[in-house]
Formats: C-alpha cells, structure tokens, sequence
C-alpha cells in the first residue's frame, strides 16, 4: 500500500465544538467545514492534520458509530515546556504533569473535550536500558 497520507479522525457528538477546541488550544485552522465533518490542518505544517466527525454519521456503518474512546494523540513539539506553561495558563486539565521519561520522551498529558488524551512530547535521549530499545539508533 502506498499512502498518500495519514490522519486520526475522532468521532465525536459535537462535531464545532471539538473543532474549535483543537484550533483555539493547538494551532489547528479549519481546511473542510460541514455541520457533520472538520477536517483540521496546521497553521505551521499543513502536512499534520486531524479531523473531527459526527459520530452518527451514515457514513459510518452502524457496528462503528460512536465516540472517540481509548484514543491518545501525541504532538512532538519543541517546546514542551512552553506548551506546558501554556496549558496550564489556559485551564487544560494535567492529566500527567510535565515529566521525562528514561525511554526518551519530556511530556505531559491533557484531554480534549471528548476524553480523547493528548501527548505532548520533546523527544529526549534515553537512557539506560532503552537507548538499546531504539533501531538503528532513531
């Protein structure tokens, strides 16, 4: 299979609302709107995108309608602790505070207004028994 490209779509009951959320917190604009489906871009990288869908939609067949659940997205950043400073000043719920992790990761963890949790990560160097973990030293 070639991919042209790759994106998470949440189902959600409220389809602006989640939109808005993910564009007033995360720097996201809108590239699609109908009452039933956003699809999100980037303001800095149009190539990372997200898409927000009525989880009722007819286009969804009936055994996977829903709501988004068991879903956490991650956004690399370079910056975690700007954007950590910056969520806490705009009332996110920390879910996880901001932290490293010996497997490579500073990150803290928040949520959207469905549940979903989103990551937010610098990528740091591992240390210990997980520098051995990474293939060809990615």
């Amino acid at each position: 299979m070639k991919c042209t490209q790759y994106y998470p779509v949440i189902m959600t009951g409220d389809v602006a609302g989640t939109a808005d959320f993910y564009k007033r917190h995360f720097g996201f604009k809108a590239a699609f709107v109908a009452d039933w489906y956003i699809h999100l871009e980037s303001e800095v990288d149009e190539s990372i995108n997200l898409a927000i869908l009525d989880g009722d939609h007819p286009t969804i067949p009936a055994e996977g309608r829903g709501r988004a659940s068991g879903l956490l997205i991650n956004f690399e950043v370079e910056d975690v602790d700007a954007e950590f400073a910056r969520a806490k000043k705009a009332g996110l719920p920390i879910l996880l505070s901001l932290r490293d992790e010996a497997f490579g990761q500073r990150h803290f963890i928040t949520k959207d207004p469905n549940g979903v949790l989103i990551d937010i990560i610098k990528v740091i160097p591992p240390t210990g028994e997980y520098v051995a973990q990474y293939v060809n030293q990615a």
